[in-house]
């Protein structure tokens, strides 16, 4: 059970997974029947090391909302509105068209594109936006953030980031790392490395920090590091069980699991004057807090009923109460971003899969098969989650819509990845 794993995970010290550095790459495993056609055609470019328009046909691609046109299909390649016509889009049954130039050298160029419409011969968007050459990359995730809010109402996610823990080499002898990248899999970068365990990564409401677990003293310390420069706090280390840090809306607080007073129990660290707040005080494991959008309430898993669970409590401490009856598992909740739903990992008849309940009618809706799935982290518009995996004995990460039919597997070139979380 993920459940008791992670408290035995804490408990020992000790970490099963195994990996390499090896960028993911994404597939489409199931998409939406009612895909919009789009054509994204090559962009104009002057040598801008990063080809601009691949980068927005492979996000909207992987969104699973649009169906992209080969560029081979392509019959013309238009930089500008006046070099479009209109009808011979139509007779590719492109709903979408979208068109673009780079232009600049070295250190600075200008990105301009256009969204159109075949069938109403108009444009839809249009910006023109300078960029670093550093910066093209996520330019281009911009771009696509834009296109994909005009197209389905819905604010993209494409320029957002995932964490992640990684481990290599053999079991006695691993080394672990916190890597954080693009949404795409792009750019990975090792935030923290440690031969000890690294756990439950967490990111603070402006993305500009990571709180997480390291055994790296040989026992569990939770630590915050600012990711531009590096700089990192050790901001709680009690004895016994240090775990499953939770970031407040405000930035100000952490909800926390600690077991220096005896069993694990929820409770909030104020980070300003060290202060401790303890929320739940039961002789059952009581763990993976995670915050409400408004900052009232903390979901948390405990076994006190006898299996493992989700409740809620005030985050200014009150009294305490069960969220689901459904299954005889239900843990790592965490709410998505507009409060109104909560993904979990549910498990029945031995197999593990994430789901959602509505918090209006606490109704259940399992979105994936399973059997081992886990670490539900939504993605920042909330129309997607991102959980790890395991069949086969191998460890992957995977992405599911919030209705379920739009299914993602990110696979790394080798080896496993565990824990991932969606940056805000």
């Amino acid at each position: 059970m993920v459940f008791f794993r992670y408290i035995l995970l804490m408990a020992l010290c000790s970490v099963n997974a195994s990996t390499s550095y090896a960028a993911l790459t994404i597939e489409i495993t199931e998409g939406i029947e009612s895909a919009l056609p789009v054509a994204v055609v090559p962009f104009a470019s002057t040598g801008a090391p990063v080809d601009i328009s691949a980068v927005v046909n492979a996000d909207l691609e992987r969104s699973g909302y649009f169906k992209m046109l080969a560029e081979q299909a392509m019959t013309s390649r238009p930089s500008s509105a006046q070099e479009v016509n209109f009808k011979e889009w139509q007779s590719l049954a492109q709903n979408y068209l979208v068109i673009g130039r780079v232009s600049g050298a070295g250190s600075q160029y200008d990105v301009q594109f256009q969204l159109l419409d075949v069938y109403k011969g108009g444009q839809l968007l249009g910006y023109k936006m300078a960029s670093s050459g550093a910066d093209l990359r996520r330019t281009a995730h911009h771009i696509s953030d834009l296109i994909f809010e005009k197209l389905t109402g819905k604010k993209g996610a494409f320029s957002g980031r995932i964490a992640y823990i990684t481990s290599s080499g053999a079991v006695n002898h691993q080394s672990h790392q916190l890597q954080v990248a693009d949404a795409d899999g792009f750019n990975p970068q090792t935030i923290a490395g440690s031969a000890e365990p690294l756990m439950s990564p967490s990111w603070s409401p402006d993305g500009k920090r990571i709180a997480y677990v390291s055994f790296e003293r040989k026992s569990a310390a939770i630590y915050i590091q600012t990711l531009a420069t590096g700089q990192r706090e050790r901001v709680a280390e009690f004895p016994g069980i240090n775990g499953a840090p939770s970031w407040s809306p405000d930035g100000s607080r952490l909800a926390l699991t600690l077991s220096k007073d005896g069993s694990p129990d929820i409770y909030v660290l104020n980070l300003a004057n060290r202060s401790l707040l303890k929320l739940t005080k039961n002789f059952a494991i009581d763990t993976e807090p995670s915050w409400s959008p408004d900052g009232s309430a903390i979901v948390f898993t405990s076994d006190r009923g006898g299996k493992p669970q989700l409740y809620l409590a005030p985050s200014q401490g009150g009294t305490e109460k069960r969220l689901t009856f459904t299954g005889d598992y239900n843990a790592r909740g965490s709410f998505s971003p507009d409060g109104r739903n909560i993904v979990m990992v549910h498990g029945s008849g031995g197999s593990y899969r994430i789901a959602i309940m509505d918090m209006a009618s606490r109704a259940i809706n399992v979105l994936t098969s399973g059997p081992s799935d886990e670490s539900p982290s939504f993605a920042p518009n909330g129309s997607m989650i991102l959980y790890a995996s395991k069949k086969g004995g191998t460890g992957f990460l995977s992405a599911v819509s919030i209705d379920g039919k739009m299914q993602q597997k990110l696979v790394f070139n080798s080896g496993e990845v565990r824990e991932p979380a969606w940056s805000p």
